[in-house]
């Protein structure tokens, strides 16, 4: 009993491992002319990367397409030495969509992390520069510390719409319509959670990081494919409220945009289904009655979306 005492109180004098958040900023894909939403981002990446006891260096995930169409472009080249490269380490990558951004943005912050560290995504195509961006970004922080303060395994941030926003509709229409028919049980179960199962603000602990990173990626709506990760198995999620910011000018979206979008998102949901599935003895019989009403759903979507994104 002494001996096991003595043990104890060493080990609970060593000094244990700090926890620290890593940020992931994923740089627009296409450039913008204004460079002011960009600038007020990058003021929040400058603070963190001082502050190294809580953060890790942060990383920038710039697409390689994005380099090339700019690579004689002396304000983006500028603005990527004097501000991007200050402040945070760029990953340059060939990727197929931004998903494969975060892919790579993640799984890098992954292998230079430890256990319980935070992985914070933080989008950059987003109107930072506004007021209410400015605002946004003043309580950004609040994402990743919910997983720490309240022991979450995953915390999705929402964007405040509308109900005739974009984003909104598609979601309504087509994510969530699609989700009931693939996986109706977990999709109620999402809906708990959250509104914006395709939420591009979200924070992960290293732990289901690890599990999300040795299971399938995929390039498009890879939030809702970790949405249902976590609720297979039986993960803590969370919600933050990020606030009325936007991706779009003036909350606009092309009608070929938000089809691609619910298109897209059911083959991701087709693709799942049939991993998880396939071994069960009537597979293709379920399949078939699944994508069946998958196509009313959809078809449906597009109706509805054609009539309120003309």
């Amino acid at each position: 009993m002494r001996k096991t005492q003595r043990t104890a109180a060493r080990v609970s004098r060593k000094p244990a491992q700090k926890v620290r958040i890593h940020p992931v900023i994923i740089y627009p894909f296409r450039q913008p002319a204004d460079y002011s939403d960009l600038e007020a981002l990058y003021q929040l990446v400058a603070r963190l990367d001082k502050e190294k006891d809580k953060y890790a260096r942060p990383i920038t995930v710039m697409d390689r397409k994005t380099h090339y169409a700019l690579e004689q472009n002396g304000p983006f080249l500028d603005f990527r030495k004097r501000v991007v490269a200050r402040h945070s380490e760029i990953l340059d990558a060939w990727c197929v969509d931004t998903c494969q951004m975060w892919y790579s943005g993640l799984g890098q912050a992954f292998e230079a992390g430890r256990t319980d560290d935070v992985y914070w995504l933080i989008p950059g195509d987003f109107n930072y520069g506004t007021a209410v961006g400015q605002e946004v970004l003043g309580r950004l922080h609040d994402l990743p510390e919910i997983i720490l303060e309240l022991n979450q395994d995953l915390c999705i941030g929402e964007i405040a719409t509308d109900h005739n926003n974009a984003k909104q509709l598609i979601d309504t229409y087509g994510t969530f319509a699609l989700l009931y028919n693939w996986f109706p049980a977990e999709a109620q179960e999402i809906r708990q959670f959250t509104e914006r199962p395709r939420s591009e603000f979200l924070a992960l602990r290293h732990s289901f990081l690890r599990e999300a990173l040795g299971q399938r990626w995929y390039a498009y709506e890879q939030t809702v494919v970790m949405l249902l990760q976590a609720v297979f198995s039986r993960k803590c999620i969370s919600r933050f409220f990020v606030g009325n910011i936007s991706d779009m000018p003036e909350g606009r979206e092309s009608l070929a945009s938000a089809m691609q979008q619910v298109e897209r998102t059911e083959r991701v949901l087709k693709s799942l289904w049939r991993e998880r599935n396939h071994s069960q003895p009537d597979w293709i019989e379920q399949y078939r009655q699944h994508e069946a009403q998958s196509e009313q759903v959809r078809k449906t979507a597009l109706t509805i979306l054609q009539n309120l994104l003309r």
